[in-house]
């Protein structure tokens, strides 16, 4: 086996690499994104921040902050929920953001609405308490799912509906094509059924293939297609593929504004859905003199719950412009090569006795997925290293990762090993577990290690972030878990809940 501890990262030979990079990736766009990152995001060299949590959020540009400040500043706008002037000169800005949405997306207003969320979460559970699941009906998610799709399964069960996950496979974690045609195949007539998968997994990078949506409806499924990993850097043409819902976090494509998020909905689907109250704005009228006395206000308006984010709505279609002012394939491009370099370069890392430090969760190529990687470290005699060390080192060389399981239970069950045993035995204890505690407890109990390290790359990264992440990694060859563990950690409120997107 080859010797890799003699791989050099240090600065001085960093040019050396880039160009090695642009040999082995030819197709990587330098000139455009390198100027838009010193003009845009020059904040990062300024403060020395590596960033590659794009998954977790992404990063706003300079010029979106200004021409939103701009717009708040020489407008005068108020609660569009009016027809007086400064009422309309918001509704006519919200329109324009919710138009640019179905531009963004391809999607046609005949066949799509856009209804304005907090974020994909609400998105979802419009959807999930909204769907009319009963017996008969059926629920099937996957493994791979984020924890707000997890969620649908207890407005499913609480109405009767049969609720069956679907695991993926080992090693690169996709969908058992067999099993899945196998599930679909099991629908009762008349009944209602709802297939829900992320185009790509926030865990892995994985891309679960679209072709699914047209399969499922076919027979006789609704699809909830989850796109808030995979639109920040996937052209999701929706004139392509015709999901019934599909949830969005803007923030996760542009960075700014959070608290804002969108559900596209066909409309065939959407005269499905039964919602479960009403509130300020959905309703045409109402009495308090009579029971059940209302109108709801048919498409988007019927769904977006008492006042909307409107003064952040304009600053939606800011950031859309912005992101096809680059040119979502050149993003992706981009996106894609400097991932293909990391998983090659994080492959490549051995131990001075040929033990691999890195064990990547997913592909280890470019085939079907994006430009998230999730992995753990293994010292030399295959200890496994523990994450919480390894991101406290990472924080003191100011680079920006994600630990722990990513809200997405199921696809760390599966390449940790928990068994359903194990994990009843978690759920089965008196008091409630954080994160942290069954972290400890997984590994002293069960000698399991459910250490998960993410990076993800995005519209900002250059090759100096990743190269640079790269001499961070490469100083763990050769270095034993005691020493690791050494390493103080620094608690914070969040240590309870560190199971985070």
């Amino acid at each position: 086996m080859n010797n890799f501890t003699s791989i050099d990262y240090s600065p001085e030979k960093m040019d050396m690499g880039q160009v090695a990079f642009k040999q082995a990736y030819p197709t990587f766009e330098t000139a455009q994104l390198d100027e838009l990152r010193a003009r845009e995001y020059a904040r990062l060299d300024k403060q020395d921040q590596v960033y590659l949590d794009y998954t977790g959020g992404g990063l706003y540009a300079a010029s979106q902050i200004r021409d939103h400040m701009t717009m708040l500043n020489e407008g005068v706008f108020g609660n569009p929920h009016s027809q007086n002037p400064t009422s309309l000169a918001m509704t006519h800005l919200v329109e324009s953001a919710r138009s640019y949405v179905f531009e963004f997306f391809n999607a046609s207003p005949d066949e799509y609405v856009v209804i304005f969320t907090a974020n994909a979460s609400a998105a979802i559970k419009l959807v999930a308490e909204a769907y009319p699941f009963g017996p008969g009906g059926r629920f099937l998610p996957i493994f791979d799912n984020h924890n707000s799709v997890n969620g649908i399964r207890e407005f499913a069960r609480a109405r009767g509906a049969a609720v069956t996950y679907l695991p993926t496979v080992l090693p690169e974690l996709r969908l058992d094509a067999d099993a899945l045609k196998k599930q679909l195949d099991q629908v009762q007539p008349s009944s209602h059924n709802l297939l829900a998968y992320p185009a790509q997994s926030n865990f892995t990078g994985v891309q679960h293939s679209l072709e699914w949506i047209a399969k499922a409806q076919a027979k006789g499924w609704d699809v909830l297609l989850d796109c808030a990993a995979f639109a920040p850097t996937n052209r999701l043409d929706l004139s392509a593929w015709k999901p019934d819902f599909v949830p969005l976090s803007f923030y996760k494509i542009f960075g700014y504004p959070t608290g804002v998020g969108c559900l596209l909905a066909r409309k065939a689907a959407l005269t499905k859905l039964q919602r479960p109250w009403f509130a300020g704005g959905t309703i045409t009228i109402t009495s308090v003199q009579g029971e059940g006395w209302h109108y709801l206000i048919d498409g988007e308006a019927g769904f977006e719950d008492g006042t909307i984010n409107y003064l952040n709505l304009p600053a939606i279609e800011i950031g859309l412009r912005y992101i096809t002012g680059i040119g979502l394939d050149a993003i992706h491009e981009r996106v894609s090569c400097l991932t293909g370099w990391l998983l090659d370069q994080m492959t490549a890392l051995r131990h001075s006795n040929g033990t691999p430090l890195v064990q990547v969760f997913g592909p280890t190529d470019l085939h079907e997925r994006g430009g998230t990687i999730a992995f753990s470290l293994d010292d030399p005699d295959g200890a496994r290293l523990d994450y919480r060390r390894v991101e406290a080192l990472a924080n003191k060389a100011n680079i920006s990762l994600r630990t722990g399981c990513f809200c997405n239970p199921g696809t760390g069950e599966i390449v940790h090993h928990l068994t359903k045993e194990e994990m009843a035995e978690a759920f089965n204890r008196p008091s409630a577990m954080s994160f942290e505690y069954f972290f400890d407890w997984a590994r002293r109990e069960h000698s399991r290690n459910p250490s998960t390290i993410r990076i993800s790359v995005g519209v900002a990264t250059n090759f100096a972030d990743v190269y640079r992440f790269m001499r961070f990694l490469h100083g763990f060859v050769d270095k034993p878990e005691a020493e690791v563990n050494a390493v103080e950690l620094e608690y914070t409120a969040y240590d309870t809940v560190r199971d985070t997107a």
